[in-house]
């Protein structure tokens, strides 16, 4: 039995036409013979085209390059190495397998290939949640010229990938601060005001050293002129608190709240470490989960990723009083406290109030949350009738809400960051870099 044995739309075309011609021999009484004929040249034909393909065991060879890991929230490359060890021509249908998450089934490739001709197929996937992703078997139809035969080639080549936090976007963000590019990205530059350094030594004075720094008891000690050196502050510590609670289960393009948030603790907390900081991480929602103290040893980075990666939610409301406690025991350095968290209403922020104040005393607290992208669109379209406006009208309510959180922060003291989850890892740099030039930690 032939394996991977597929008819041709050829065949049937072809089994068409004959039939036709036999009807209509038998209606008029002529043509029947070179009905016959053609028949017998369309059985040889089947016979050639089954040779051709199968006469050759490894006719086709394909390979599926997939990278170890995916990047959550991004466009992943995948690669598809084609080669046709066949003497001939062929065409082909390439069908891969791609993972249920993505819900696509278009994912279809036709194309040529000549005798012994190798080709690259690339394709991207984003993924939009975090875990693992099962590719299945690739698929490869291969036609001769002929075309009445089609020979299914199959490579098994199932593997499991795991999406990971947006460690693409991490990468791109490191490559920027290593070379002090990040500007160009949007991300603000900040005039640094003040000074918040640390004490290095005391050296000789050379021309150019700053005067203010002259160490007057040295000098006398030393009978020349001696000044002192410092470094600027470093191993600040910075702490991504995550809220994993119901509200951050909300969608924007197809990804979370939640997720958005993760990819960008991951980031903050790459540049935080490259900056000479210390990074660190809380999750919590009803209950605390995961807690990383701050560090920057080499696989603080590692740690970060892993924990990231794992993290689920159980949809339910977020216990800030958890979250402060377990700040007040854990945390005893003052520390940068990034909180990303979503509050719909002023209302819903007064009852955690108490809290974050709490917070805010003994470290420098950030509340981060997001815009209403949706509600945004509809106040920037036209009210074409009655029920449109009131729609809009609504929407205005909400949206004052927002601002009216912000307000309500900053009067006591806690620094608020408004923005559209697109624009949350930029932001959040911006906010950080801000920070870190007006010496506020």
């Amino acid at each position: 039995m032939l394996k991977g044995f597929y008819i041709g739309n050829r065949f049937f075309i072809a089994a068409i036409i004959l039939a036709g011609l036999f009807i209509v021999s038998f209606i008029v009484g002529f043509g029947f013979l070179l009905s016959q004929i053609l028949f017998y040249i369309w059985l040889g034909s089947i016979g050639a085209d089954l040779i051709l393909l199968y006469r050759v065991r490894r006719g086709f060879s394909a390979t599926r390059n997939v990278p170890a890991r995916l990047s959550n929230g991004d466009e992943n490359k995948i690669q598809i190495e084609l080669r046709n060890h066949y003497s001939f021509a062929v065409v082909l249908q390439v069908i891969d397998e791609i993972p249920f998450q993505f819900q696509r089934r278009d994912l279809q490739f036709d194309l040529n290939l000549q005798p012994f001709e190798q080709r690259v197929l690339i394709y991207s996937l984003r993924p939009v949640k975090r875990g693992e992703y099962s590719f299945g078997a690739l698929r490869v139809f291969v036609q001769s010229p002929l075309g009445l035969i089609v020979r299914r080639f199959s490579f098994s080549i199932d593997v499991m990938v795991p999406v990971y936090p947006s460690y693409l976007q991490m990468r791109h963000y490191e490559l920027l601060a290593i070379h002090n590019r990040l500007t160009r990205t949007g991300i603000k530059k900040i005039r640094k005001i003040g000074q918040n350094r640390e004490f290095e030594l005391i050296k000789d004075y050379v021309s150019g050293d700053d005067i203010r720094t002259i160490n007057w008891k040295a000098t006398a000690r030393r009978s020349r002129l001696m000044v002192n050196q410092y470094q600027d502050e470093r191993s600040q510590q910075v702490f991504s608190l995550i809220d994993k609670g119901r509200l951050m289960q909300m969608p924007f393009q197809g990804m979370s709240l939640l997720d958005y948030a993760i990819n960008a603790s991951l980031v903050i907390s790459n540049i935080a470490i490259r900056k000479f900081d210390k990074a660190g991480l809380i999750t919590f929602q009803d209950t605390i989960g995961a807690t990383l103290p701050a560090g920057n040893r080499n696989n603080q980075m590692t740690l970060i990723q892993e924990i990231l990666y794992h993290q689920k939610t159980a949809y339910r409301e977020s216990d800030f009083s958890r979250l402060f406690s377990h700040v007040r025991t854990k945390i005893n350095q003052r520390s940068l406290l990034l909180l990303f968290t979503n509050f719909e209403s002023v209302s819903s922020l007064r009852r955690q109030l108490p809290y974050l104040q709490s917070m805010a005393q003994r470290h420098l607290l950030v509340v981060i949350f997001f815009e209403n992208t949706e509600i945004k669109s509809l106040l920037e379209s036209p009210a074409p009738d009655l029920r449109t406006v009131y729609h809009k009208a609504i929407a205005e309510k909400l949206n004052f809400e927002k601002r009216l959180v912000v307000k309500e922060l900053r009067k006591y003291g806690i620094h608020a960051l408004l923005t559209p989850p697109d624009r949350l890892t930029i932001n959040t740099i911006n906010k950080y870099l801000e920070l870190k030039a007006r010496n506020l930690l």
